[in-house]
């Protein structure tokens, strides 16, 4: 309690009495004694009088300090009650506004959380973003499908541009936008701007839709259609002329049956394996954007592979030499499909190889310093000693149904897909795909592959 505001308080309570009195006094109208009297008992209580109201006020203040911070109710209860019945009102009036902006507060409070919890497990990533345009929170689902990409991905020209306007015009934006790198995708973006600002800052949120699998859906219906129909037509054809043989002038010649059911089980044959890859492709490009999450020892995959094409060998007279690295880490992949990835390299360098000639697969950790990236990583590489692709058909191997020799590849059973699924698997596991080859000397396929698959 300071002595000025309790002597401050008690000249001005004491003020008018006091004066009145002195003028008694002056005046005659009052003897000296009772007069002095009166003066004192008047300042004597208005000092205690003051001394209440200001012990009382420094309580008020200090319950007021108290409901500005936490443990609000606990700090209020521990302070001494006012004696003044209005200051005592007063003070009990602003500790059960204190509780109950304590209750409020807490709602609050455990609504954002809420919130918060609900951004958080959102499928798609979401940026909120600041006054800058810069991100200031991203939900795990961004998290995982750009990683400390998200800031490139903001600068990116199209989705840029709906920011832009969100925020010129306060209306939400819509964008489809293509991201070329890690792989590709197709996403479409939703820009949404707040006015006033949300509570932590962010002026906008940004939705970034993954539509990648939708429109892989639309486009491997279309293509399925008109791959199908093509690859599928002279097979067909063939089938058909054949059934009409049987039924008309090979009725009754045995010899000629059976040598027409042995071309219409090629053709079937054929038929199938090129509907079983092509279904194989399409699946294959619905996960293409999304990386692989298994364990695989690609060394005990090699074995096993190389193990179940020994009758081809022996068929063709290929020797098969495994060159695999002992020791080598797993890696975090899709086991069937890089088993799918060795048996079609292997079985392209059986089919088109020299006969009797030599395969050779290998599989090392892939050197530092050289033609791949630099991340760790496993390189498996096939390599043939046939003759050999032109330098200038090299690059659309793994183009749909792209064949060096139509006439060849068809007699050898190949279908044209199997170096364009090993593209796409390859892809899905980010890794690289490198084809050598040298007329005459053979080719050589290597496939890096790293060892932690990046978003």
């Amino acid at each position: 309690m300071r002595p000025g505001l309790v002597l401050g308080g008690a000249a001005t309570i004491a003020a008018v009495p006091v004066l009145a009195l002195a003028a008694l006094l002056l005046t005659g109208a009052a003897a000296p004694r009772p007069a002095l009297l009166a003066i004192a008992a008047v300042a004597l209580s208005a000092l205690v009088l003051a001394a209440v109201w200001a012990r009382d006020l420094g309580l008020l203040a200090e319950t007021l300090r108290h409901a500005a911070r936490e443990n609000t109710l606990a700090l209020a209860r521990a302070a001494a009650a006012p004696r003044l019945p209005a200051v005592e009102r007063i003070a009990r009036g602003i500790e059960r506004l204190s509780r109950m902006l304590a209750v409020r507060a807490a709602e609050v409070e455990e609504l954002l959380r809420s919130n918060e919890a609900i951004v958080e497990r959102l499928p798609d990533p979401l940026l909120v973003l600041d006054a800058d345009r810069a991100v200031r929170r991203a939900n795990a689902a961004a998290r995982a499908a750009f990683g400390a990409d998200i800031a490139a991905v903001l600068r990116h020209p199209v989705l840029r541009e709906a920011i832009d306007a969100a925020y010129a015009q306060r209306t939400p934006q819509t964008a489809e936008l293509t991201l070329p790198v890690p792989i590709q995708r197709e996403v479409q973006a939703t820009v949404i701007h707040f006015a006033p600002p949300l509570p932590d800052g962010g002026q906008a949120i940004a939705v970034l839709s993954d539509r990648t699998r939708e429109r892989a859906i639309e486009r491997m219906r279309v293509d399925f259609v008109a791959n199908a129909s093509h690859e599928l037509r002279t097979p067909l054809a063939s089938l058909i002329g054949f059934i009409d043989t049987l039924r008309g002038p090979a009725a009754d010649d045995p010899p000629a049956q059976q040598r027409f059911l042995a071309i219409m089980a090629e053709q079937a044959g054929r038929m199938n394996r090129l509907i079983d890859d092509l279904l194989s492709l399409s699946r294959i490009e619905l996960t293409e954007h999304q990386p692989p999450a298994g364990q695989v020892d690609l060394a005990e995959v090699c074995d096993s592979i190389a193990a179940g094409f020994e009758p081809r060998l022996s068929a063709r007279r290929v020797s098969l030499v495994l060159a695999i690295e002992p020791g080598l880490p797993k890696l975090l992949a899709d086991d069937d499909q890089l088993a799918q990835v060795v048996t079609n390299l292997v079985d392209n360098a059986v089919k088109y190889g020299r006969e009797g000639g030599t395969v050779r697969l290998s599989l090392a950790a892939a050197p530092a310093g050289g033609r791949w990236p630099t991340p760790p990583g496993l390189v498996l590489a096939v390599a043939d000693d046939g003759p050999g692709i032109p330098r200038a058909q090299v690059s659309r191997l793994t183009e749909r149904f792209y064949r060096v020799d139509k006439g060849r590849s068809r007699s050898a059973g190949g279908t044209g897909l199997g170096l364009a699924i090993v593209k796409h698997i390859v892809n899905r596991h980010r890794g690289q795909l490198l084809i050598e080859s040298e007329e005459g000397r053979g080719s050589t396929f290597s496939v890096w592959l790293p060892l932690a698959v990046g978003k």
